[in-house]
């Protein structure tokens, strides 16, 4: 089978990785090792080296593998054929998934591939700066909830460390028991990829930040550079009792962490409605759209 040139990601491919999205950085939030090594057990992700390129596949559990765009400074055309060719021999629903609009107007032709929009994995992007000063009329309700949330609570916000780590899992496993993750697999998921990237804080390169309240860990996010003016957000977790914590661990990440960057990625909604209400009440900035090639 052609796929079995693809070699499962381990943390020890963290170098080539690092190599190759240094000589073309992402834009879209799913490439960085630090998130395809995360989510390693949900999307199974492997991989290969072709026309000075990464190759990507997906293999998630009961569903058709599918590829990511190339990645690197070869010559993609020449490996998104050879990518295509080797998903066509080894599926019947061969597809590249997750294209960003500047690799889709370069390389995939209408006469080629039925092309999808996927509304539910692009990513919404802000001003970094809108975050941190939440000016304006439209702010007005986010700026009230994050003053109201520093005049309430006697906090403290640290910047994640190793002393940190046993209470970000505690604070994990109380907001899984509010919110029933075991009765939901996306959440279990979610919950494993959390514990996964939190035992290698230190090997891999996100950053992190909590929210204490009385000594307890009541807020968290965790996130690392994309490219060179953009951060990406990969997870942020807070206690729904206390109002304003959600607005204040957002701000004062941003705060802390990222104003030197442009823009902040705060990923996809996946189709969840009241996820995409929220992502929406922050105001992007734009979308990084993303789209599925189908061949024809």
């Amino acid at each position: 089978m052609p796929l079995d040139l693809f070699k499962p990601l381990e943390f020890e491919d963290k170098e080539v990785f690092d190599e190759i999205l240094h000589q073309d950085p992402p834009f879209i939030s799913e490439l960085t090792f630090s998130n395809l090594y995360m989510w390693r057990h949900k999307h199974r992700p492997a991989w290969r080296i072709a026309e000075k390129c990464l190759l990507i596949i997906f293999q998630p559990q009961g569903q058709s593998p599918f590829g990511l765009f190339p990645v690197g400074s070869g010559n993609k055309k020449e490996a998104l054929d050879l990518l295509l060719g080797e998903l066509c021999a080894a599926t019947p629903d061969a597809r590249i998934c997750r294209v960003d609009e500047k690799n889709l107007k370069t390389l995939a032709h209408p006469e080629r591939f039925r092309i999808e929009p996927d509304q539910d994995n692009s990513d919404y992007v802000y001003l970094t700066q809108e975050l941190i000063a939440l000016s304006g009329k439209k702010y007005h309700r986010k700026k009230n909830h994050l003053n109201q949330f520093f005049r309430k609570n006697n906090y403290e916000y640290r910047r994640l460390d190793n002393d940190l780590l046993d209470s970000l899992l505690e604070m994990q496993e109380e907001w899984c028991r509010m919110r029933e993750c075991v009765e939901h697999p996306s959440l279990s998921a979610e919950d494993f990829t959390i514990r996964e990237a939190l035992s290698r804080f230190g090997d891999l390169d996100y950053t992190g930040c909590a929210i204490l309240i009385d000594g307890l860990v009541e807020a968290f996010s965790l996130g690392e550079p994309l490219n060179e003016d953009t951060a990406v957000i990969h997870f942020e977790k807070a206690n729904p009792a206390i109002p304003g914590l959600y607005a204040a661990i957002n701000n004062l990440f941003c705060r802390n962490s990222w104003p030197d960057m442009k823009y902040v990625n705060r990923e996809q909604d996946l189709g969840i409605e009241g996820l995409r209400k929220a992502k929406e009440s922050y105001y992007p900035n734009h979308m990084i759209n993303k789209y599925t090639l189908i061949p024809r």
